[in-house]
């Protein structure tokens, strides 16, 4: 196990990512943020449970350890933004995502602060999916990569109204086979108790859109969940609804199902 994220190799061709639901921090940066920031409200709380299913499965998982707030892994080491004209937090953020800054003045980090995390952090990471991907594609031929967030179901910030359960994104439809896709959005149509959508608000982040390349055996989709489909509220202290959660990890099963049995040649 690296200190910077937990691996767990699986013998399908499945690779489950899930960047955002780690918690700790480097020595001496909590003491730098807001008392709002040390409560690391913006984390993807309890995706790693909800996703208990996945290694069983048989799919290979990567979960970060350290909080978003240290590096952002959904985003690219070069800060590009992924949605013009809406706000962007960045590979190293230094706002929450309801706008709220995250240090206590004059404690941001500098360039060179920037620049030694994403070393540390992000290409470790970065690399540790690229690694598996090529084993999972030399094994058979083609891989898929699940990226697993989660986030509050309004936040005025970053986009109007509420989100629906289920936010599917495979970078508008570039990131892996349309067949996956539909078969997907698919079973989702079935939960009639969970709504969704196909690149909406959310259609995929860095990890998504770098390693989607259905023409190279490489399908990627990003699930964006509605935290209020398993917490019992979106306020801290963040408590799970555990029968919500058992209810929203079984739909999870079964979609990774279908991901598992997907054949690019069908």
């Amino acid at each position: 196990m690296s200190d910077i994220f937990t691996y767990s190799p699986g013998q399908l061709p499945l690779l489950v990512t899930i960047p955002h639901s780690g918690t700790l921090l480097p020595p001496g940066m909590e003491a730098r943020l807001t008392p709002h920031a040390r409560t690391l409200p913006d984390t993807d709380w309890y995706v790693d449970h909800l996703y208990a299913c996945a290694h069983a499965l048989g799919a290979s998982t990567l979960r970060a350890r350290y909080s978003r707030y240290v590096t952002d892994l959904n985003r690219g080491a070069d800060n590009a933004v992924l949605y013009p004209g809406r706000p962007s937090t960045g590979v190293v953020p230094t706002h929450a995502f309801d706008g709220a800054p995250l240090y206590l003045a004059g404690q941001e980090p500098d360039e060179a602060e920037i620049q030694e995390r994403i070393s540390s952090y992000w290409h470790p990471y970065h690399n540790a999916i690229t690694a598996e991907l090529e084993r999972l594609r030399a094994k058979w031929g083609w891989a898929i990569l699940w990226d697993a967030h989660s986030i509050r179901s309004h936040i005025p910030h970053l986009f109007e109204g509420t989100l629906p359960t289920l936010n599917f994104g495979t970078n508008s439809g570039a990131s892996c086979a349309a067949t996956l896709a539909e078969q997907l959005v698919q079973h989702a149509a079935q939960h009639s108790s969970d709504t969704h959508v196909l690149n909406g608000r959310f259609k995929g982040g860095y990890t998504t859109r770098h390693y989607g390349q259905p023409q190279n055996g490489i399908h990627a989709v990003q699930l964006e969940l509605a935290q209020s489909a398993y917490l019992a509220s979106e306020d801290a202290p963040w408590p799970i609804s555990l029968p919500a959660a058992a209810q929203l990890g079984q739909l999870i099963e079964g979609l990774l199902k279908l991901a598992i049995a997907y054949r690019p040649d069908r």
